[in-house]
């Protein structure tokens, strides 16, 4: 059973930085597409970025483009968000997520996406 775990979030200034991990395990993720995900508190669950994992090809969201960063260590079945020039309006809950059949193109849709963590806690205060 494929299991995320995020870690890496917290308090921060706007304009600070942080980066957010994702381990991942129980799975063989060479056909997979990472996503992160948030969602804050009234909100819908809003897509932020996806990697593909055999090739790397990333997408974003226009709301994190140029700021945000997403990655993934093959050997380290771990994923990273590099989130810089915090704003406000990125406090939400963090969530990574794997969609273990990505066709040609990435979804941003959720429900694309069958394996979900936990959550992280990302707070930026203005």
């Amino acid at each position: 059973q494929v299991q995320l775990v995020e870690s890496g979030g917290g308090l921060v200034q706007a304009g600070g930085s942080l980066r957010l991990s994702c381990a991942a395990s129980g799975g063989t993720f060479s056909n997979y597409a990472m996503g992160w995900f948030r969602q804050a508190p009234g909100k819908e669950r809003e897509f932020i970025a996806s990697i593909r994992w055999s090739g790397g090809t990333t997408i974003y969201a226009d709301s994190v483009k140029g700021r945000f960063t997403i990655s993934r260590d093959k050997a380290k079945n771990t994923v990273w968000l590099q989130m810089n020039s915090l704003k406000s309006e990125d406090t939400a809950v963090y969530y990574c997520a794997a969609d273990p059949m990505v066709g040609f193109s990435m979804s941003r849709s959720p429900t694309r996406y069958d394996y979900w963590g936990q959550g992280t806690q990302v707070t930026v205060s203005s």
